[in-house]
């Protein structure tokens, strides 16, 4: 996988803490850095799949009714390929 590099600028003390911390992990600077990076988008990514499974729960009632209603209006509707499931109505 071809790197990119890039430039930051930050205070002695963060720069010395980076440092550090890279050295206590036994990893380079470019490492250390990039592993955060990761770990930060990846809490983001589980913070918005939090985010939707509240609202679902929230809101599964009134989607049940929904899916219920135009069930219940299309004659001969073939059943849907989630009935049946655990947590379906």
């Amino acid at each position: 996988m071809a790197k990119t590099q890039l430039n930051v600028r930050v205070d002695e003390a963060t720069a010395e803490t980076a440092r550090a911390r890279a050295l206590q992990r036994g990893v380079s600077m470019n490492r250390y850095i990039e592993e955060l990076v990761l770990k930060d988008a990846g809490e983001i990514g589980q913070t918005f799949v939090e985010a939707a499974s509240d609202f679902m729960k929230q809101y599964e009632r009134v989607f049940a009714e929904e899916f219920a209603r135009e069930r219940h209006e299309a004659p001969d509707a073939a059943p849907t390929p989630h009935e049946g499931l655990p947590g379906t109505t």
